[in-house]
């Protein structure tokens, strides 16, 4: 792997959280994610299933997890099953886990081939009486392909069917939701990755440069940085692409007088970063575009400030509309009138800020964790307020990574230059 992985003990411990949460007689099992088919014979790049990585650090293809805590021989509660490899494999697709290796990443001892899981399956499930599986439930998940997982799913129901099954999903969301140390550290180092990439484009940017142009020198640094690029679709909006939410075309040139929005992240070892930042064509704001940049930023600010242990996201929400409806109100946007005869459902700010402010981050770019109970410290959460005047053709978002601590909040991206002055000032030097 281009990164550097994260301790064999802190996949050890998370098996042990796991184990600590399933009932007497549990047996659970996790499945890697398909290699899924473009077009003819190419592939998309592998990306591993999130909750098989949390529990093992195993990054490969065709890989299975299987935890069994009450088995009475103790060599037979965790196994990790690998795709055996041969001549042929290696030749055309390179190298694949070793045994040894594989314990060396997961810590986990028994380490079959896949070809061995049928027949061990039959041998825990004999003894089991709860079956936790896996699924996809995330909240914003709409899915349409059938996954390794959904597979394993139906065959098992089909083959053991008088058992107790259960979803092991919501006990990884309460998993995964919270960080340890070694997971802020990794998604520190894809942060920092990310603030290299703008630094570089602060010195590139000039009227006339594309927006593809701009996406080239961000993938360039994050790469060269051991990051195996995008977090995902990265978005370059210049000028009136900016008030798209989720314009990924990057294809227009960027005019002079005009802002450019970039919402982008590296990854790092599988962890993910998400930064927004907006900054002028020709390195300085006029007047308009600054009263709304600082705008955008003191609700940031704002918000942060409000992110506290056991503060609940749905009320947080609401508390950020509040502080974006007094901007809104200073810039002329929207009136006294307006917020008296408002839709409560749909607020008058939502006219200019149509998205939420936060949102978890972590494996996954939104990560799993519940959005309605309260926070606690060791999540981490983006803060991204925009500003969006369609009839102006004017688009700003500002957004940070906070880790929650205990009496505050750690910013992961603190040095990436925010200040209207500082953005000029680099863009100048």
């Amino acid at each position: 792997m281009k990164y550097n992985p994260l301790p064999q003990s802190f996949y050890v411990n998370n098996r042990k959280k796991l184990r600590d949460k399933l009932p007497e007689k549990s047996i659970a099992v996790f499945n890697s994610n398909d290699i899924l088919p473009t077009n003819a014979d190419g592939t998309v790049k592998f990306r591993q299933n999130n909750d098989l990585f949390y529990l093992s650090g195993i990054d490969q293809e065709e890989s299975i997890l299987v935890l069994c805590p009450d088995f009475p021989n103790p060599e037979m509660r965790e196994i990790l099953f690998l795709r055996e490899t041969n001549a042929h494999i290696a030749i055309w697709e390179g190298h694949k886990y070793t045994k040894e290796e594989a314990f060396a990443v997961s810590g986990i001892e028994n380490i079959q081939w896949v070809a061995n899981f049928d027949g061990v399956l039959n041998t825990l499930m004999a003894l089991s009486e709860q079956v936790f599986l896996n699924s996809n439930e995330h909240l914003r998940a709409d899915v349409q392909v059938e996954s390794r997982d959904s597979r394993f799913i139906k065959s098992c129901k089909r083959k053991y069917p008088l058992y107790h099954y259960n979803r092991v999903a919501p006990l990884m969301h309460q998993l995964r939701a919270v960080k340890d140390q070694p997971e802020i550290d990794q998604m520190q180092i894809a942060c920092d990755i990310t603030e290299k990439g703008f630094r570089r484009i602060l010195s590139f940017v000039k009227p006339g440069i594309t927006e593809y142009e701009i996406e080239a020198e961000y993938i360039h640094e994050f790469i060269r940085n051991r990051s195996k690029g995008f977090a995902y679709e990265p978005i370059i909006a210049s000028g009136a692409n900016a008030c798209v939410l989720h314009y990924i075309e990057n294809k227009e040139v960027c005019k002079d007088g005009d802002l450019i929005l970039f919402d982008v992240g590296a990854e790092y070892g599988n962890y993910n970063a998400d930064m927004s930042r907006t900054i002028p064509v020709n390195g300085k704001f006029t007047t308009r575009q600054r009263a709304v940049y600082d705008a955008v930023l003191r609700v940031q600010r704002g918000a942060m400030n409000i992110l506290r242990p056991g503060v609940n996201i749905q009320d947080y929400h609401k508390e950020v509309g509040l502080i974006m409806q007094s901007e809104l109100v200073g810039l002329g946007l929207i009136d006294q009138t307006d917020i008296k005869n408002q839709d409560p459902k749909w607020p008058a700010f939502k006219k200019y800020f149509m998205h939420g402010t936060s949102h978890h981050l972590g494996l996954d770019v939104h990560d799993v964790g519940t959005m309605y109970e309260p926070i606690t410290p060791g999540m981490v959460f983006t803060v991204e307020p925009g500003i969006y005047i369609q009839e102006e053709g004017l688009g700003i978002r500002l957004e940070n990574n906070i880790v929650i601590q205990d009496n505050g909040y750690l910013d992961l991206m603190g040095n990436i230059p925010i200040e209207a002055e500082e953005i000029e000032e680099l863009m100048h030097s």
